[in-house]
């Protein structure tokens, strides 16, 4: 994996400057890093990840989601992080997935 890794930042490098954007710092990388673990710590004992990423939400309704989950017993550790990873991949300024289609392309029941 370490020598696949300056390989994949090249890649995400190349991509951020095709699309105009810079790349993050390895602060901000580190605090993407501890938001994804952390939701998989919180989220998925109760629901699969596709849920989460499939949403795009704004940050004051990630907030209630948030403060709804830990309503029903969520344990959240790191709140921030975990806000800052789904606002950078998953905020109402991201662009949808694409749905799950089966072999004839229509969309799989449940999507």
């Amino acid at each position: 994996m370490k020598t696949l890794l300056p390989i994949l930042l090249g890649a995400l490098a190349m991509v951020l400057l095709a699309v105009g954007q810079t790349m993050p710092d390895n602060a901000t990388l580190e605090k993407l890093a501890k938001g994804q673990k952390e939701e998989g710590l919180s989220c998925t004992p109760c629901h699969s990840l596709r849920l989460v990423h499939s949403q795009r939400l704004s940050k004051a309704t990630w907030t209630k989601e948030l403060d709804k989950m830990v309503g029903w017993g969520c344990k959240i550790q790191d709140r921030d992080n975990l806000m800052e990873y789904l606002m950078t991949y998953f905020g109402d300024d991201k662009p949808a997935i694409p749905p799950v289609l089966s072999k004839d392309g229509m969309p799989r029941k449940g999507q």
